[in-house]
Parts: structure tokens; sequence; C-alpha cells
């Protein structure tokens, strides 16, 4: 096993380069020679891209996931090629586990815990979860990272541009230049479990007023740059719980819960979870949500925030130049009015639930399928219109609203989504928001190598 662990290292990287480079290569001679684009007949080179994102590391797929929430950023083939990728890194057997917790904790680090599991608990995108006693008698989790991951990373993000190098080629209707350097930043941070661990600190402080919502805290001296030790949370898998079935009580109670667990930092603090997956939290008893994996955590600007919601009140009033201007601050450039129409097109998708004030689903035909069609239309008409450049800031907002929205036609819930907006935005001020920001920062004490996300942007 632990032979195997260490082929991530220099010559696992060098193997890893040439299968997947190989791959991408062949990809692109085959589209130059005969001339098909990947919207055409393209399910054989969605096989090619799935077998090469395949043998990458969890973060990196994360990544290539999160590229088909993003209107025509692949094919349709690709996205659902993509969609069915998961994590293969073999666990690490025992005796790796003891060197590894030897070299971030020292000789001796089994005096910290009155006993720590010799099996993996869980298996988290770079590494894996054993659960410990501490000498104090507490239960934690013990985040143990697999070994060499850094370099593995950095020679996955070499393939990852690469593969979508070959894919603009065919198709720029949206160009994902800052979109690719969002997401290398986001995983670059979340190799740093101290700065994971600021992040719990600081999502600890935003939501201190939501007891519908648990954030464990990390166990500051038992955290290195490669281990997180935090509180165990106690919950049942939602997947698990939706299959044993819930009441419609519990449904409404858990769908708040997720509701107010993103959008309270979001719109209250300027900060947004950006991996609404149901791995990343778990049902309380009381129907409450454990909120879990804090790596992929954004900080905006305020001004950014306040786009958002002028972006919605604009569309409730069908106000094309508040629309321009809201999407100026979110980072996009050279609109026009072709532009802003077509993008209001995929606005609607994500704001029409708050659009209403009255129970609804959170997709009035909870058909699956309509996004999709919606993201299409709105690849094709940038494609006339001349194409965009997302901004950085799309990347986290755009995967969390769809993927909490996938989660909620899951619970097949009705509630009153305009009013949980409405009581989390009613008050908004900018300058309030700047200063709650601020605050919660340096609660959350991050290690000055690694501050977080925009911060030197937002002060």
């Amino acid at each position: 096993m632990a032979r195997d662990m260490d082929n991530t290292g220099v010559f696992g990287e060098l193997r890893r380069m040439v299968q997947t480079t190989g791959t991408v290569g062949g990809i692109a001679a085959r589209l130059a020679g005969n001339k098909i684009g990947l919207r055409s007949g393209g399910a054989s080179h969605a096989e090619d891209l799935k077998s090469m994102l395949g043998g990458l590391k969890g973060p990196l797929m994360k990544a290539a996931q999160l590229l088909a929430t993003i209107p025509g950023a692949l094919p349709d083939e690709y996205a659902d090629e993509l969609a069915q990728l998961q994590s293969n890194a073999p666990p690490m057997g025992w005796s790796f586990v003891r060197r590894r917790m030897t070299a971030e904790l020292g000789p001796g680090w089994e005096k910290n815990f009155r006993s720590f599991g010799r099996e993996a608990a869980a298996a988290a995108s770079l590494g894996q979860v054993h659960q410990a006693v501490l000498t104090d008698g507490r239960r934690v989790a013990c985040k143990l990272q697999y070994p060499d991951m850094k370099a593995a990373v950095e020679a996955d993000l070499r393939q990852f541009r690469m593969a979508i190098g070959v894919y603009h080629k065919l198709d720029n209707a949206i160009r994902q230049d800052d979109v690719v350097e969002e997401l290398s930043e986001r995983l670059r941070e979340e190799l740093d479990y101290r700065h994971e661990a600021a992040n719990m600190r600081l999502y600890h402080a935003v939501l201190a007023d939501c007891p519908e919502v648990t954030v464990p805290l990390p166990i500051d001296e038992l955290c290195t740059q490669r281990l997180l030790t935090m509180e165990w949370v106690q919950g049942q898998n939602l997947n698990a719980a939706i299959k044993a079935g819930l009441t419609e009580e519990q449904k409404k109670r858990i769908a708040r819960a997720l509701f107010r667990a993103w959008y309270v930092p979001l719109y209250q603090y300027g900060v947004v979870h950006g991996d609404p997956h149901m791995g990343n939290f778990t049902m309380r008893e009381d129907a409450g949500l454990n909120l879990l994996d804090f790596g992929a955590i954004r900080i905006f600007q305020p001004s950014f925030i306040k786009g958002n919601i002028d972006l919605y009140y604009a569309l409730r009033n069908k106000d094309m130049d508040m629309a321009a201007h809201a999407y100026e601050a979110w980072g996009f450039r050279d609109l026009t009015r072709e532009k802003v129409a077509v993008l209001n097109e995929w606005a609607g998708l994500l704001y029409a639930p708050l659009m209403v004030d009255e129970e609804r689903y959170i997709q009035d035909d909870n058909n699956p399928a309509l996004g999709r069609e919606i993201l299409s239309k709105v690849h094709d008409g940038l494609q006339k219109a001349g194409g965009v450049r997302l901004p950085r800031e799309f990347v986290l907002v755009d995967r969390s609203a769809l993927g909490l929205g996938s989660v909620f036609m899951r619970l097949k819930v009705k509630m009153n989504w305009y009013q949980l907006f409405h009581e989390i935005v009613q008050d908004f001020d900018e300058q309030a928001l700047a200063q709650r920001q601020q605050a919660a920062i340096k609660a959350a004490r991050f290690p000055p190598e690694t501050q977080p996300a925009s911060r030197s942007k937002v002060f």
C-alpha cells in the first residue's frame, strides 16, 4: 500500500503527465484531422476526456464536474461523462498512516489520543478521515492528507489546462481563462489544511446565529498543513435519510437549514461555500444540518454581493440597464444589450424560485433536463452575440446555486423561497457587510501566508 501511495511522488507525477498528455494530444490530433467539433458526434471524445480526467485526484475531478454547471462550458456528452467520475485514490494502510501522523505531529503522536481508528472512517478529496478520541474524552475527526498531493495537483492542473485549451479552440462562446485561474487558486488553497481550519472558524463565526446549522471547530494544537483535526459531529447521510423516508416537516427543516447555511454567509458576510455536495453535510437528529468540508471557500468584495442583489431586482423589474450594471459588478466586461438579454436567461434560471411570494418546488416541473436546456440556449445565444469572458467571481456562486438546487429537487419539498431570501437580504447594507466581514476574518485567524481569497481587494 505504501508503495502505491508513493507513486504520487516524482515518478508518479511523470507517469500521470505521460498518460494524460497522450490522451489530450490524441483528442486534439483527431479533431484537427477530421475537423469535427466536440458538439457533433462527440461521444467518443467524451469517453476519452472521462478516461483522462478519471485518473486525476479528487480536487481536479471536482473542477471538471464544476464546468458542467457553466452554460456551454462543455458539450452535453462531456458533462454527462464527467458527472460519473468518482475519486479513485486508494486508502492508506495503517502502517502508512502511522508514518504520516509521525511526520505531522512528531514521534509519540499517539499520546495526544485515548484511541485512534486504524481504518479510515471516510474519504476526502485530498485525503482520508479517521475517527479518534482525545485524552480528555472528546471525539474528533482527523483528516490526513495523502502524500505528495501538491506535486500531483500541479501535474493535474497542467493537463487540465491543456484539455480546456483543446475545447476552446473549437468553441469560444464562453471564454474561461479566468475561470481556470480561479479553480487553480482554490485548489491550491485546499492543499493547506491550516487555511481550511481558518475557514471553519470563519463559518463558525458567520453562522453563530443560525442554530439550525452546526459547524465543527478545529483542534488547533493538532492541526498542521497536512493534518486537520476537528470536532466530530454526529449525523446521517442525507441520501440515506431520503431513501428511508422523511416527513414533510423534516424536509422543510432540512431545506431551511441548507438555504441559510449557504446564503446567510453569502449575503451578510460576502462568503460562499463553493461545494454543496451531498457528502459535505449530514442531517442532525432534529433535521438540522452539520456542515462539513471547508476547502472550497471564497470571500468576495461587498460590491460583488450588492451586484447579486441588484441583479435580482433588475430581473423582477425587467430593468436591462440595472442588469447590465449588476453584471459589471460581477466582473463581466464588454457587454452589449444582446449579451445582457442572453445572460438574463441564465440568471432567470437561478433566481426564478425567489421571485414569487408563495410555496413552490425549487423548479416547478421538477425536470432535471430543464436546466441543461436553458444552459444550452444561453450558450448558443452568447455564441451568436460574440461570446463573453467569465469573471473569476462567477465560478463558486454559480456552482453553489445549481448544486443546492439539485439537492432541493431531490428533497421534493415545497418552500417559500421568496421569504427565505428576503429574510436574509431585506436590510442589506454594503458598508455594514464590509464591517461584519472584516470582523469575521479577524476572528478566523488566517495564517499570514494563507490569506483568504480576495481579502487584498476587500480592504
